[in-house]
């Protein structure tokens, strides 16, 4: 899949729907319990691109297929569409996957795919799906080096990775978009002003297969890269950066180029899929069969990797952060160099530390009880906690709702905004707003509220001028108190 010599094994948009850009965090950072996973789907075939939707599920495309299946835990996956003309040959087929950040007002999905003629971009309604728009074509495809990880950055671009397609000439040469991170706007056109080369779509240059694409909360950008025999590499991506290949594999001391922040043995990597939690950059490692976890510095450099599931689930494709941080990942032991399970290629969730699994659709998810209230409720019906994670200018909140009452079957809260917030999605609750006034109501699973219990939902949105905490959090009417 990778190697010239050596044939062995081959990061992702944070393309999380609604006001969700890559950039943005879904929501504080918290560690993941690798312990305790969720199997989220089985039986798949090379899940490689996964975006989520405002509602928490999340579309996977499969390589080899074409086809784009909608996910969620506790359901079995449903099929949306295949994307037609797809032809899958070694590396290539159908690969990335992002949904857009207007997806709330525009429905559409990005896919990444190998044509019999070339790499292309197109896009779909989600609620047209067999109407597929071309985006970008005529990118050099082959067996091998397609790229194919789109994602969209925190300025409302569209990045692509784009591999060299077996021809190493292509990565230094500008005129060609191999080898190369290109950025540009929906419509696939040259963005006005943010690109390094007058009319080009080449945002960096000297790449040989790069991969996963995120960015951190200060809107540095960082991929993932394949090496060839040597070294995998781990950059922080600048607009006219020049990587080095193919004249460079690695670190080197050629002024021309610039170092990787992370380099590994290809044996330990072939790092994939890329996703950013806090200060931390999660990759998945495809050969080296494990998720890889690297300290980010605060200043684009990184500090020592860790390796984590370490031949637990064998090779590792796709990892990226779902809107009520939990992380999500895919194997890739059906490809051709793995060595599957019987329930393989499978998706796996791994919860936040100290937080309830995703819950069955029987009953809900909340806190156990305390040792019960008082025999007269206190003078207020809840605590609130509200927890956001804010970039440019959209932001995420999850938000914590503590029953000081009455047990409740259904329950809706109500909070006022300060300035010019516009919700754009919500998880675990639906959300609906008038003016400054918010409101959300239980999902259909999760209303029955006891006393003294605590249910958390989520919200997506966007905000111009200061980004104030809400006021008059309400429970069912009554008043809150917020804390935190």
């Amino acid at each position: 899949m990778r190697r010239k010599l050596a044939v062995c094994s081959t990061l992702a948009a944070l393309a999380l729907g609604a006001a969700l850009v890559a950039a943005g965090p879904p929501a504080a950072a918290l560690e993941p319990d690798l312990a305790n996973p969720q199997v989220v789907a089985t039986g798949l075939t090379v899940p490689w691109g996964l975006g989520f939707l405002p509602d928490g599920s999340a579309l996977v495309a499969e390589r080899n297929s074409g086809r784009v299946s909608r996910v969620r835990p506790g359901t079995a996956p449903a099929t949306v569409t295949t994307i037609a003309g797809v032809a899958a040959t070694g590396e290539a087929g159908l690969l990335g996957l992002a949904v857009s950040p207007t997806f709330a007002q525009d429905n559409l999905v990005y896919v990444y795919f190998t044509s019999s003629s070339d790499n292309r971009i197109v896009r779909f309604r989600l609620d047209a799906p067999q109407t597929q728009q071309v985006v970008l074509s005529g990118l050099a495809r082959a067996s091998i080096h397609d790229g194919g990880r789109i994602a969209f950055g925190p300025d409302g671009m569209l990045y692509a990775t784009v591999g060299d397609a077996g021809v190493t000439a292509n990565a230094q040469n500008q005129q060609s978009l191999n080898g190369k991170i290109l950025r540009m706007r929906p419509d696939g056109g040259v963005p006005a002003t943010g690109n390094p080369f007058p009319g080009s779509l080449v945002y960096s240059l000297g790449h040989r297969n790069p991969q996963g694409l995120a960015w951190d909360a200060q809107g540095r950008l960082y991929a993932a890269e394949f090496g060839q025999n040597t070294w995998d590499e781990v950059n922080q991506i600048v607009a006219g950066g020049n990587y080095g290949w193919p004249t460079v594999e690695g670190r080197s001391t050629d002024t021309r180029f610039r170092n990787p922040i992370v380099v590994w043995t290809t044996a330990e990597a072939s790092p994939s899929g890329a996703t950013i939690d806090g200060q931390t950059l999660y990759v998945a490692a495809l050969r080296g069969q494990r998720l890889w976890s690297v300290p980010l510095d605060g200043a684009g450099g990184a500090g020592t990797p860790v390796a984590l599931l370490q031949g637990r689930y064998g090779r590792l494709r796709t990892v990226e952060r779902a809107p009520d941080g939990a992380l999500w990942v895919t194997t890739s032991n059906r490809d051709g160099r793995g060595t599957p399970a019987a329930d393989d290629d499978r998706i796996l969730r791994f919860p936040p530390l100290g937080s309830p699994s995703t819950p069955p659709s029987t009953g809900p998810s909340v806190s156990p009880p305390s040792t019960g209230p008082s025999a007269s409720p206190p003078a207020t019906a809840c605590s609130v906690r509200w927890t956001a994670d804010q970039w440019g200018t959209g932001f995420t909140a999850n938000v914590g709702v503590t029953n000081l009452g009455a047990a409740r079957n259904s329950w809706s809260v109500t909070f006022t905004f300060p300035g010019d917030q516009r919700v754009t999605g919500a998880w675990n609750a639906t959300v609906s707003q008038s003016g400054s006034a918010v409101t959300a109501r239980n999902a259909g699973w999760n209303g029955t509220l006891p006393a003294g219990a605590t249910v958390t939902f989520g919200l997506q949105a966007t905000y111009s001028g200061t980004n104030g905490r809400p006021t008059d959090f309400r429970l069912d009417g009554a008043t809150c108190t917020a804390t935190g």
